[in-house]
């Protein structure tokens, strides 16, 4: 009987070891597609846009630039501008109004706007009760 325990248990730790292998073996690769130490890995690109929202302090319509707090948008021939849900151009913003919208970093560093929305933000209606009751 002690003979067939032993039997079982070398069998067992065999296994364990083999199914490891894959495994260990991987690991030890991994650095393979690193750079090396005289190269830098390129930055990665972000493609999502940033979110903004404030009151507008200063509008340039001959700069194409919208300023919200300390940060200053580039307009460009891109730029969605709405005002109140309807298509707007920057003529449209006034100094003091609520703005919001998206921005994305150039590779200069400046801020330049993907969409503007002028005004405040529509109330939304609220949404019925789902339980039945009035």
């Amino acid at each position: 009987m002690k003979n067939y325990i032993s039997k079982i248990m070398v069998l067992s730790l065999s296994a364990a070891a083999l199914s490891l292998m894959p495994v260990l073996a991987h690991g030890q690769d991994m650095n393979t597609n690193a750079p090396s130490a005289g190269q830098t890995a390129p930055k990665p690109k972000t493609h999502g846009a940033i979110p903004f929202h404030g009151k507008i302090d200063a509008v340039d319509t001959s700069a194409m630039t919208l300023k919200v707090g300390a940060r200053i948008f580039e307009i460009t021939a891109d730029t969605k501008i709405f005002n109140n849900g309807e298509p707007a151009t920057l003529a449209d913003a006034k100094a003091g109004e609520p703005v919001r919208g998206t921005y994305k970093k150039t590779e200069a560093g400046k801020l330049e706007a993907v969409t503007v929305h002028l005004g405040a933000k529509a109330a939304q209606t609220p949404k019925p009760d789902s339980s039945g009751k009035n």
